[in-house]
């Protein structure tokens, strides 16, 4: 039976093979084929169909009694970043910010109410949680999602957030309706974010929109520190004008990007 809220022109056996590719979590890398068909929502034969011919096409591999995803599958990925030229664009402006500040660096947008890392320049350190390309986070208690969150229309903030998150962690800060608005009009009256150890313990940073040609927010910016090694003085005082001269030049350069005529050729 087709989903509901689908059109004619949906194809329905597409939309199962990227529920099986997204079925795959965090710390499960290998799951079974009963694992699989639960958490796509599949028979377990539908599952099984799918499982072999993305074995096929080299996106999954047997592993044991189970399946795992192949690193072929960060090819999809990789082709949006690409597509939309923020790595392209922020690279040299990341890796800069990363050598001035001595941290990581990364750019993340937005994903129904989570954030995605789409860009990252790291600097060895111990922290809580593993940041790579293609990490989400909830995006409330993060500096990059507070910095997205916060250009967002009212009505488009509560659906977004009304998703629940696909990141498999629960933050530390759990804010209400109240305290949350109230985060998000400071966020939009300074025009930069500041998260304390909100998502989890140790972890701190401080966030900056990317805006297109036409001041649209596409992406943020943000400098990520340990909270045992760097104050919110030295983050403010120090890390914070670095990061808008930053995030004020990658704007720009992906403004002039835009305006480049494509030429096709024949």
């Amino acid at each position: 039976m087709p989903r509901e809220g689908t059109g004619p022109d949906f194809i329905e056996a597409l939309a199962r093979g990227l529920d099986v590719i997204a079925a795959f979590r965090p710390h499960q890398p290998v799951m079974s084929l009963s694992d699989v068909a639960t958490a796509a929502g599949l028979a377990r034969p539908t599952a099984r169909r799918i499982l072999l011919t993305l074995r096929d096409l080299g996106y999954v591999r047997a592993e044991g009694s189970g399946f795992a995803l192949t690193p072929r599958v960060l090819d999809l990925g990789v082709a949006y970043v690409r597509s939309m030229g923020l790595w392209d664009v922020a690279r040299p402006h990341l890796t800069r910010l990363s050598e001035r500040t001595g941290e990581s660096c990364s750019v993340a947008q937005l994903d129904g109410s989570d954030i995605v890392y789409v860009a990252r320049v790291a600097v060895p350190r111990i922290v809580a949680l593993s940041v790579q390309i293609g990490t989400r986070f909830p995006a409330l208690p993060t500096s990059l999602g507070k910095v997205l969150l916060a250009a967002l229309c009212p009505e488009d903030l509560d659906a977004v957030l009304a998703e629940p998150s696909r990141s498999g962690l629960t933050p530390r800060w759990q804010p209400d309706r109240d305290e949350r608005d109230a985060a998000l009009r400071e966020v939009r009256a300074r025009g930069w974010a500041l998260t304390d150890e909100q998502l989890a313990l140790g972890i701190r940073s401080v966030a900056a929109p990317l805006r297109d040609g036409g001041g649209r927010v596409v992406a943020a910016l943000n400098v990520n520190t340990h909270a045992a090694e760097t104050s919110l003085e030295r983050l403010v005082d120090h890390h914070l004008p670095l990061l808008l001269h930053a995030a004020g030049e990658i704007s720009a350069d992906f403004a002039l990007l835009a305006e480049v005529p494509h030429v096709t050729r024949e």
